[in-house]
């Protein structure tokens, strides 16, 4: 009941946002709703104000239809499978259908379609009728993925509108949480497109580790949402194992704590051990050093792209984000912490093979090219 409380919230103040957008002024070409995977309101709310939507991620679809779905979606809804399936070139699919738009078809998004938008309560059908459109088919919705296809392809079997741009890299400069650094950023714009994290007051630490016996190999570990989402459930055995990859290999390691209380109470716990003189209750903004100076563990955040070219390999959960940051920086990365998989990654062959992929991918500009492709298919 509590989610369904909140999902109703939730959707009820998607509708109010665009209403007060797109309910008192006349739609004007050119106007499109942009949204991802998550949401899905986006895609409901713009059929119900008559507007284009475009959806726009930086991965690949990350869940696909269950195996049953086809078979269930032609036994319950055979005109409309065959009004998909028979689509012309440029409309709006099956092929569609199975690649992303699959969840649209749930049963409470049905709901919320008939009885708060008063729409049909399933798409593309007829709202009194409920029979497929037959003469009013709505184009292939328009896809743009964020990442390169010299690192995922783009297949035949995809829906013709699809269409992979290149990774999405912003302005470092809109990238830091730290006023003081973004300050010194837009001032020394050129440093910092060479990688030179800047300077300042509150993040001496984290630049001084940095900076430090840069002979041995710098490991950055990055948890992301792993913590929040309930996949770490003993933080001291995370650290023990980090002090023992420490003690027994010549890696220093970068540690995002990412905000998760338990590994932060952990890694305070752990530097109370370390030292008797140690009597800090939280985490400071310059972060703490553990295990002989080898591990800086860091409860802030700093661009990828700026402190990735200083790392011998990323170690992260696995993100879109971390990933392409790797990948741009040309450093081998892996998904697990585990010190073999490290030495994996630290041979020569895959660092070789990840300076190759950072060439291909710089000249690239997914950013650009997502805009030429929105002009070329909306605009126009």
């Amino acid at each position: 009941m509590q989610k369904r409380n909140v999902t109703n919230a939730h959707r009820q103040e998607c509708l109010s946002a665009v209403e007060s957008i797109f309910g008192l002024e006349e739609v004007i070409a050119g106007d499109f709703i942009l949204i991802n995977f998550f949401a899905l309101e986006g895609w409901n709310l713009a059929e119900l104000f008559q507007i284009r939507c475009v959806v726009a991620a930086p991965y690949v679809v990350p869940y696909s239809a269950p195996s049953s779905f086809e078979r269930h979606f032609r036994k319950e809804f055979p005109l409309l499978y065959d009004y998909l399936q028979e689509a012309p070139s440029g409309k709006v699919c099956w092929k569609d259908v199975m690649h992303w738009m699959w969840p649209l078809f749930a049963e409470s998004w049905g709901y919320w379609r008939s009885d708060v938008l008063h729409l049909s309560s399933i798409p593309f059908t007829d709202p009194v009728t409920s029979l497929p459109k037959w003469h009013d088919r709505d184009p292939s919705p328009l896809l743009l993925y964020g990442f390169s296809e010299d690192i995922v392809e783009h297949p035949d079997y995809w829906p013709s509108n699809v269409h992979v741009c290149g990774f999405w890299f912003f302005p470092i400069e809109w990238q830091f949480s730290c006023q003081q650094c973004l300050q010194v950023a837009a001032l020394d714009s050129e440093v910092h497109s060479k990688t030179e994290y800047p300077k300042c007051s509150v993040h001496v630490q984290l630049h001084s580790f940095l900076k430090t016996d840069t002979s041995m190999p710098l490991v950055f570990i990055g948890l992301s949402s792993i913590g929040s989402m309930g996949f770490m459930r003993n933080p001291q055995a995370f650290l023990a194992v980090l002090q023992i990859v420490a003690r027994i290999t010549n890696y220093r390691f970068i540690l995002f704590t990412a905000g998760h209380e338990p590994l932060q109470t952990a890694v305070l716990a752990a530097a109370a051990d370390e030292s008797s003189s140690f009597s800090q209750r939280q985490f400071g903004e310059d972060g703490i050093i553990l295990f002989n100076g080898q591990l800086f563990c860091f409860a802030g955040s700093i661009p990828y792209l700026c402190l990735f070219p200083k790392c011998a390999v990323a170690v992260h959960h696995g993100g879109s984000g971390s990933t392409a940051a790797a990948l741009k920086a040309g450093i081998p990365q892996a998904a697990d912490a585990f010190s073999g998989s490290i030495h994996t990654a630290l041979s020569s062959t895959v660092q070789a093979r990840a300076s190759e992929i950072s060439s291909q991918i710089a000249q690239q500009d997914g950013v650009s090219e997502a805009v030429k492709i929105l002009e070329r298919e909306i605009c126009n």
